[in-house]
């Protein structure tokens, strides 16, 4: 029997927690404009979290939804204190997109794919091919 872990998240402003429990099976990159426009980047870390594995701790009340009508796989959830992103449930109401970035904890897996790579800016670098610094630009 495989031995149940929970990870933490939050939002920037630390009103908003929840708590999920392994094992977590999905994690991917999402490259479509949606998911570029909601976070301001050049892709979406999601991890899909089935209902029974997510729960809310503090500030369930501070939610805001946005949905686009005729998406049928995209929303947005964020705190309406901070603006931060946060996990929002599919419209089948079963599972959960997380951003990984909202993430307290480490956690044990990896992304497995990228999706819409063909909606990829042509901005878009790889982490790999760019140069490391330890912490800011001046490092």
């Amino acid at each position: 029997m495989a031995i149940e872990t929970t990870y933490n998240g939050s939002c920037l402003c630390g009103q908003v927690t929840y708590q999920i429990e392994t094992p977590l099976s999905i994690f991917q990159y999402c490259h479509c404009s949606r998911c570029r426009k909601v976070t301001g980047s050049g892709f979406a870390p999601n991890i899909f979290v089935p209902l029974s594995q997510f729960s809310w701790l503090t500030g369930e009340h501070l939610l805001k939804r946005y949905e686009i009508p005729d998406a049928k796989y995209f929303a947005s959830c964020f705190c309406g204190q901070c603006g931060s992103n946060l996990p929002w449930l599919t419209k089948t109401g079963q599972i959960y997109v997380l951003p990984a970035g909202t993430l307290d904890d480490e956690i044990e897996i990896k992304p497995s794919q990228n999706i819409f790579c063909d909606e990829r800016p042509n901005w878009h670098v790889g982490c790999n091919e760019l140069k490391m610094r330890p912490q800011g630009p001046n490092s």
